[in-house]
C-alpha cells in the first residue's frame, strides 16, 4: 500500500435519482429515508444513490464494490460527470464538478480523469499504438508526441512490444491492458475503472490486478476501482466502501471490513472469504514483553502468565530465543536454569505478513518473533490467537443472524 497524501475526492449528501421528475416526492420520500424499493412502487422512480458519503485521498486506491443495483457504478459516474446527480456536491481538488459544463468539463475529463470500462472498446481500424494516443490525438497533441506517451503506457503495462498490432491480434487480457494503457497515456491524477476485470478469466484477472498494483506503486495515481467481487477488493483496495440500494453501507480498510463487518449484510459477504491472506499479524500481535537474559528461570516462568512464551534478546533487541512455559517447567523440575530451558528453533514474521503466510510456522506451537525490518522484536504471535481470530467473523455472522431471527 503506498502512503497517501491528502484529500482529492469528496462526494457530499449525493442524491441520483432516474425519473422524469427526478427532484420532486421521489426525492423527498428518499430523504424522509424511505428505501429503494418503497420510492419505487410508490413514484416509479428509480433511487440510484441516496444520501452518499466518501472522500479519496491522493495517491489511494479506493474500491466501491456492491452487488448489482447497489449503486457503485452510478457513483463513479458523477465525479467525472457521465451523471448529474440529483443533489449533492462532487469536489475534485477543490472544483464542484457538477457545476461544470461545455468546454469547462471536456477540459476537467481530459486533464484530471481517465476511465477504463469492462469493455474495452478498442478501435479495430487502428494500431495497439494508435489506440492509447486516440485521447491524445483528440486534444490535439501531435503525433510524435503522443507515440512517445502511448510507447511509455504500453511499456507500464508490458506490451511496448505490439504498438503496431491491431487489437485482433491480441487475447481479451492483452487488450484489457491497452485499455488501461490509454486511461495512462495522457497522465490523469485521476483514474476511474468500472469493473474493469470483470469480463477476463480468473487467472488473467489476477495476473491484471498485480500488474494494477505494480504500476500504482510507481505511478501512485489516485484510483476508484468499481467491483462486484469483494475478493478482488479486498485484495487491491486501500480502502473498501461497500454499497446496497444506492446507499454506503460501510467504508473500512479490509482488514477492518473482513474483521469488523458493521451489518449483517456486510458479514454475509465475508463469511467466505479466506481471512487469512486479508488479515496482517500486526492486527492481532501482542506485546513482546521480553525475557531478560540474566533472569532466573522462575522469575522467567512466573512472568510468562498465560502467553504461549517469551523471547530472549540480544543487545540490538533482535529475539535469540524463546522460553515456553513446557519447557520451563520441564527444565525446572530437574533443577535446571534459563538457559536450559531456552530453544532456538522459533520462526519469525513481520508485522504485514498476513497469518497465510504463518500458519505453517504456527503449527509448530511456539510462538512467532514478530519483527521489524531491522530484525528487532516488535510483537509475539502466539499460535491459538490466529486460530481466535480465524473465528470472530463466523461468531459476528451467527450474532447477526441471531438478531434478525429474535
Amino acid at each position: 500500500m503506498v502512503e497517501m497524501g491528502e484529500e482529492l475526492v469528496r462526494v457530499e449528501d449525493v442524491y441520483k435519482i432516474f425519473g422524469p421528475q427526478p427532484r420532486g416526492r421521489a426525492f423527498e420520500l428518499s430523504q424522509g429515508g424511505m428505501g429503494k424499493g418503497e420510492v419505487h412502487a410508490r413514484t416509479g422512480h428509480v433511487v440510484g444513490l441516496r444520501d452518499v458519503n466518501f472522500n479519496v485521498k491522493r495517491g489511494e486506491i479506493f474500491v466501491i464494490m456492491g452487488l448489482s443495483g447497489s449503486g457503485k457504478s452510478t457513483a463513479i459516474r458523477t465525479v467525472n460527470k457521465l451523471l448529474d446527480t440529483t443533489n449533492g456536491q462532487v469536489m475534485v481538488d477543490g472544483v464542484d464538478v457538477q457545476t461544470l459544463d461545455g468546454t469547462d468539463l471536456q477540459e476537467f475529463r481530459r486533464e484530471m480523469t481517465g476511465m477504463v470500462f469492462q469493455h474495452f472498446a478498442l478501435f479495430p481500424h487502428r494500431t495497439i499504438i494508435d489506440n492509447v494516443g486516440y485521447g491524445l490525438k483528440i486534444q490535439g497533441v501531435e503525433k510524435s508526441r503522443r507515440d512517445e506517451a502511448s510507447l511509455k503506457a504500453l511499456s507500464l503495462v508490458g506490451l511496448e512490444a505490439y504498438a503496431g498490432y491491431s487489437p485482433s491480434q491480441l487475447s481479451g487480457g492483452m487488450q484489457q491492458r491497452v485499455g488501461l494503457a490509454r486511461a495512462l497515456a495522457a497522465d490523469p491524477p485521476i483514474l476511474l475503472m468500472d469493473e474493469a476485470f470483470s469480463a477476463l478469466d480468473p487467472l488473467i484477472r489476477r495476473q491484471m490486478q498485480d500488474e494494477m498494483m505494480d504500476i500504482q506503486a510507481e505511478l501512485h495515481k489516485t484510483i476508484l476501482f468499481i467491483t462486484h467481487d469483494l475478493n478482488e477488493a479486498l485484495r487491491i483496495g486501500d480502502r473498501v466502501c461497500i454499497m446496497k440500494d444506492g446507499e454506503v453501507v460501510q467504508i473500512g480498510t479490509p482488514e477492518e471490513i473482513l474483521t469488523e463487518p458493521a451489518t449483517g449484510y456486510v458479514a454475509e459477504f465475508v463469511q467466505d472469504v479466506d481471512q487469512g491472506r486479508v488479515i496482517q499479524v500486526h492486527e492481532i500481535m501482542v506485546d513482546p514483553q521480553p525475557t531478560a537474559a540474566s533472569a532466573g528461570l522462575g522469575e522467567a516462568l512466573t512472568a510468562l502468565g498465560d502467553r504461549a512464551g517469551s523471547f530472549v534478546l540480544d543487545a540490538d533487541g533482535k529475539p535469540v530465543s524463546v522460553l515456553t512455559a513446557g519447557d520451563g517447567i520441564r527444565v525446572s523440575g530437574s533443577g535446571g536454569s534459563l538457559s536450559d530451558a531456552v530453544r532456538t528453533d522459533f520462526h519469525s514474521c513481520t508485522p504485514e505478513m498476513t497469518l497465510n503466510e504463518v500458519y505453517s510456522a504456527a503449527g509448530k506451537g511456539l510462538p512467532i518473533a514478530v519483527c521489524d525490518a531491522d530484525g528487532r522484536l516488535v510483537g509475539n504471535l502466539d499460535p491459538r490467537h490466529i486460530m481466535e481470530e480465524m473465528g470472530r467473523v463466523e461468531s459476528l455472522i451467527d450474532n447477526f443472524e441471531r438478531e434478525v431471527f429474535m
